[in-house]
């Protein structure tokens, strides 16, 4: 569904729309860094470095920068998109993979296009989170993967649909968060999914034509008596153990994708496996590639060229789906092209782009999982204990990282890198599970270690934005910052770094030091990475505004302390420019939950430890770690429907409430339901107890 706006003739006439044939978007202008008039891709170029050449706005007049206008966007949740801007017209996606286009001069939507994904999801609805990162443009299409598993090219005009293809199998627990990324006329797109079904990652490359596949790179090998569909999985399939294509194998390309010119390669950051306990899906160890790993094929065909791991035989969820930047740098007083990779492991890897050899590899943030990284071999050296062998670990960081999808940038004249980085710790337990006995329960979150039934408190967690040098494998400066999920970086000539943060803080810094220079509070809580660009004399900064990701669905209090509580804060689309005075709407400070506890209630224990089972399964991918909502759904400790049995089988078992996100989960009976109930009586209980 594609919903236009029209502006009216005298601002047609005032301010013609700019989406025009006037800017051709094509590999020469993604590739052009020292163009920063628009952002044309995920990370502004091909390069992926979120670096603008542009500097009307400074360190020195920063001070200067105000809003121009806001834009409400009334039905959206996690907003945690990139936009592209493009001959003054801002592109972004939304819930579950819609796609806006917004007028910069007026601050008007154009259109919006729905592709329909939560009616064409069927069971996936159930693992799909409905966030989404973010479009590609290529010669007057604009690309997005859809929750639902489509590809879907429309027309940047109009937002009319061109074509759409089915990149996943219906059948399977697959979805898309990522953004597309384009080049040579083919537009290429990965899925998540491993943490929930019997999976087996892979890329696709599309024409942009047509929608018609061109290529297809599978990261783990599938079932040997199929037959290989190359030398690269036969090679992968020596380094897997048992029966691992009964388990998926996992290695979901969910984000990093990233094109070099310069090789005619494509880099793809690599997922964890499927199950994340090796100890099921391989018994008897390996590397198991191609897990977490950065994988380069051969652009035009998609043949296999290098790979690096960082993580043999991973089994942890220290997937290396994290942004792969590309820049050139001085390497023992030469210049080399390189990637520069930050992972959830907590190393900061610099890697020869041309070949895969591993250049350097430092700690960035806590880790106790591994000493170091053996520059001989390439291999982590992991201490004793890390892979649980006696049924439990405690070490940093954990299954969410120490630096997550939030992208980093790079910028070439400081010569930092600023990322958005966690100290979280992970605490790892199979000893209720035998591996033996272990099988997937398809499309629930389903990992091979304990789940998400307690909640992960408030103070579980630091986090900070810091400059890292690569040269030095240092951190030049760093900041703190609250909570535990804040945004992605851009950096630019101007000698400034921004970065959103978890308490709706806006801010600027200066690049060279990390001197705080100037804050905008938005209201809400930020995920989505800023961007920067230019019409006419102007520099404009614009930046999506609202609570989203895996914190705001998954993280119990750590994500919940901020007050961003579920449908009561406005999500909006800002920009920013010298000299604005734009205000904000009035909008509610932050809000807190209060659970629900009926005296009457009687909290039977046994009921409640089965529905904490069925709760870990089911509901906290969504609803958030030990019943505590971090923002992104209802708290069900404070719903009315956990009051009401009957109401609570028409939205759980029959749907009623599927049109808005709710999903059916026909595998449950009103039993389970009962069970559920004391479980969540028992959670609000505790939290007022804790209270008072």
């Amino acid at each position: 569904m594609t919903i236009r706006i029209r502006l009216g003739l005298i601002l047609m006439l005032i301010v013609p729309l700019v989406c025009s044939a006037e800017v051709i978007v094509d590999g020469a202008a993604i590739a052009n860094e020292a163009d920063g008039r628009n952002w044309t891709s995920y990370g502004r170029t091909y390069s992926e470095q979120r670096f603008s050449p542009l500097d009307q706005i400074n360190a020195d007049n920063i001070s200067q920068l105000g809003l121009i206008w806001s834009l409400d966007l009334p039905g959206e949740n996690g907003l945690v998109s990139t936009p592209l801007a493009v001959d003054g017209v801002l592109y972004f996606t939304g819930k579950f993979g819609n796609v806006t286009a917004v007028d910069v001069l007026s601050g008007k939507m154009i259109w919006r296009h729905d592709p329909g994904a939560i009616a064409a999801a069927g069971d996936r609805l159930r693992v799909m989170w409905g966030t989404n990162r973010g479009a590609a443009f290529w010669k007057g299409k604009v690309f997005v993967g859809t929750a639902d598993g489509r590809l879907v090219a429309l027309d940047a005009n109009t937002g009319e649909q061109v074509w759409s293809t089915m990149t996943v199998d219906p059948r399977t627990p697959l979805y898309i968060t990522g953004a597309p990324r384009v080049f040579n006329d083919k537009v290429i797109i990965g899925n998540g999914g491993a943490e929930v079904g019997a999976v087996r990652g892979y890329v696709t490359a599309y024409d942009t034509a047509t929608g018609k596949q061109v290529w297809r790179f599978y990261i783990v090998p599938g079932n040997p008596a199929d037959g290989f569909e190359n030398d690269a999985m036969a090679m992968a399939a020596k380094t897997w153990t048992g029966e691992w294509w009964k388990y998926g194998g996992g290695g979901t390309v969910w984000n990093a994708i990233t094109y070099d010119p310069e090789f005619n390669l494509i880099y793809l950051g690599t997922g964890n496996g499927a199950p994340w306990n090796q100890k099921i899906r391989s018994p008897g160890g390996g590397d198991n590639l191609f897990l977490c790993a950065i994988v380069a094929l051969d652009a035009d065909t998609g043949e296999y060229r290098w790979h690096y791991q960082t993580n043999p035989g991973e089994t942890w969820d220290f997937n290396s789906a994290m942004d792969i930047v590309l820049a050139e740098i001085e390497v023992g007083e030469k210049p080399l092209k390189v990637i520069l990779h930050a992972p959830k492991n907590g190393f900061f890897y610099i890697i020869n782009r041309e070949n895969g050899e591993l250049l350097s590899a430092k700690p960035f943030a806590k880790v106790t999982w591994a000493t170091h990284i053996d520059m001989k071999t390439g291999r982590p050296v992991e201490v004793p204990g890390a892979r649980y062998p006696a049924g439990e670990v405690t070490m940093w960081p954990g299954p969410f990282g120490a630096h997550n999808w939030h992208p980093m940038s790079f910028n070439p004249k400081t010569g930092l890198v600023y990322i958005p980085y966690h100290d979280l710790a992970g605490y790892y337990n199979d000893t209720k599970i035998r591996p033996a006995e272990w099988r997937h329960e398809g499309f629930n979150f389903n990992v091979g270690v304990a789940d998400f039934q307690d909640d992960i408190p408030a103070d579980a967690g630091t986090s900070g934005l810091m400059g890292w040098n690569p040269l030095t494998q240092n951190a030049a400066w760093k900041v703190a910052n609250p909570g535990m999920w804040n945004a992605g970086t851009m950096t630019t000539a101007g000698n400034l770094v921004f970065q959103g943060r978890a308490d709706g803080k806006f801010l600027a810094y200066r690049a060279d030091n990390g001197d705080k220079l100037w804050t905008f509070d938005t209201k809400l809580g930020i995920s989505a990475p800023p961007i920067t660009y230019q019409i006419g004399d102007t520099q404009y900064v614009s930046l999506l505004v609202g609570w989203g990701g895996g914190i705001a669905m998954a993280g119990g209090s750590l994500g919940a302390q901020h007050g961003w509580v579920y449908g009561r804060h406005p999500r909006r689309l800002l920009t920013f420019a010298l000299d604005g005075e734009a205000k904000l709407p009035d909008t509610l400070p932050p809000q807190y939950v209060t659970p629900m506890d009926p005296p009457a209630f009687v909290i039977d224990e046994q009921r409640a430890i089965a529905g904490g089972n069925l709760y870990g399964k089911h509901c906290a991918w969504c609803h958030g770690s030990g019943a505590v909502a971090a923002g992104g759904t209802p708290d069900l400790r404070a719903s009315q429907l956990f009051l009401d049995l009957g109401a609570l089988e028409q939205v759980v078992l029959n749907g009623a409430l599927h049109a808005n996100g709710m999903p059916k989960f026909p595998s449950l009976k009103s039993d389970d339901l009962i069970s559920l109930q004391h479980y969540v009586r028992k959670k609000a209980r505790k939290a007022l107890l804790a209270e008072n």
